[in-house]
């Protein structure tokens, strides 16, 4: 009984510790802007009064990588918020052309 249960346990532990392998935890950096003026390459902080005025109309916010010419959705709005117009550093999971966030930080 002993066995199956530390083998149980260990294959629990394998199987989350995968799972945490498979979601891309890094971090990203480019440029807060709303979705409109990111996939027309407008996202730094010449276009910040543009996209706020685009984000309070109901524009979804995302963050314009620089390095790769894309957009990534974010699931953090309210934060997202807080850095229109700015260069940052996003902290979170990737799936696709979409991020979870943990934390939004200026780039230093």
């Amino acid at each position: 009984m002993r066995n199956k249960v530390a083998l149980l346990l260990g294959l629990s532990l394998v199987l989350a510790f995968s799972i945490s392998l498979m979601a891309d935890h890094h971090q990203h950096t480019g440029w807060i802007t709303d979705a409109k003026c990111g996939a027309g390459g407008k996202y730094d902080a010449a276009h910040k009064a543009c996209a706020m005025k685009c984000a309070d109309g109901g524009a979804k916010l995302v963050l314009y990588s620089p390095s790769d010419k894309k957009t990534y959705a974010l699931d953090n709005q309210a934060l997202a918020k807080e850095h229109i117009g700015h260069e940052v550093v996003v902290e979170g999971a990737a799936k696709d052309d979409s991020i979870a966030v943990n934390k939004i930080e200026a780039k230093k």
